[in-house]
């Protein structure tokens, strides 16, 4: 199966819709009036449903085990036509739309079953998904495409020569995956004055996002937090906090992280862990979502 390991835990909703046409009104008034010899059409379809939508990850093969919070199945009559319609919601990592077209599927093939003994000439057609919300795609267009944004390494090791830098690298291939232009690629010592003055550099040249990586650690020398903090206009605890949580998820060690995140003039600053794993959770826990701030910033409508 995909790898969605990396992927944030948000809300997925998804809607299907198939449609049973049959041959004569007979067969629509025998299920309206609960007449036809194998039971309750409508609530037998909808049992046999509900048991797709829990077992598609065991029919088809590529689809994740997931936890299915909700089903909701509804008819519609339309002449000869039945209009199934199967709304499915999760919280997880992926999306439920096989699972709802699952649902709509099996709906249909039992209605054919129940209603075959007094219709020769039922058929199903139009099983497709209707509606799919949830995950990255919910961002796609929701975000300024003119951002741009500065990428800070703080190490004293790396500045020194003496290792070469990948977290730096990953956040700005990531940022670069969603449009940003980097306007700046430094490394530096995790030194107060050095860490200060970039943060007054990139705020008085109106750079977007300014993302620093290392010195979050726990060590002395670590002090990147503590020089930042001071300078915000406001900080904005919500960002550390969905890093932190998404990290947690894969490692103990993410409690330790000691991130900050904020606000100063219109640029966005954040601290992120110097390691390449810490540095590309953390952008794949925040972005691209975490863009929407510079809508807010310009006056955008709320979306």
């Amino acid at each position: 199966m995909v790898d969605i390991t990396h992927k944030s835990t948000t809300l997925r909703i998804a809607s299907a819709e198939a449609t049973v046409l049959v041959s004569k009104q007979e067969t629509i008034d025998a299920i309206e009036n609960d007449l036809v010899p194998k039971g309750n059409v409508f609530e037998m379809a909808k049992t046999a449903g509900l048991f797709a939508v829990k077992k598609t990850s065991e029919i088809i093969p590529d689809c994740h085990p997931l936890p299915v919070e909700y089903t909701g199945v509804s008819y519609k009559i339309d002449g000869l036509k039945i209009v199934i319609t199967i709304d499915v919601k999760t919280i997880y990592r992926t999306g439920v739309e096989v699972e709802a077209m699952h649902g709509a599927s099996v709906i249909a093939l039992t209605m054919y079953d129940m209603l075959k003994p007094i219709d020769k000439g039922i058929e199903i057609q139009n099983i497709r998904l209707i509606i799919k919300k949830g995950g990255k795609s919910d961002f796609k267009d929701k975000y300024r495409k003119d951002l741009k944004a500065a990428v800070i390494v703080c190490s004293d090791s790396i500045s020194a020569g003496k290792k070469k830098d990948k977290a730096g690298e990953a956040i700005i291939e990531k940022l670069k995956s969603m449009s940003v232009e980097i306007s700046d690629y430094s490394i530096i010592p995790d030194e107060v004055t050095d860490i200060q003055a970039m943060v007054n550099k990139h705020v008085d040249a109106h750079i977007d996002l300014i993302i620093f990586t290392g010195g979050t650690g726990l060590s002395k020398r670590d002090v990147t937090p503590e020089a930042i903090r001071p300078m915000l206009d406001r900080e904005i605890p919500g960002i550390s906090e969905a890093s932190r949580n998404y990290g947690q998820e894969r490692t103990p060690y993410s409690m330790l992280s000691r991130s900050v995140a904020g606000v100063k003039g219109e640029s966005l600053i954040l601290a992120l862990p110097g390691s390449t794993k810490g540095a590309s959770e953390s952008m794949d826990a925040l972005f691209p979502g975490l863009l929407h701030i510079f809508r807010i910033f310009k006056g955008a409508e709320h979306v």
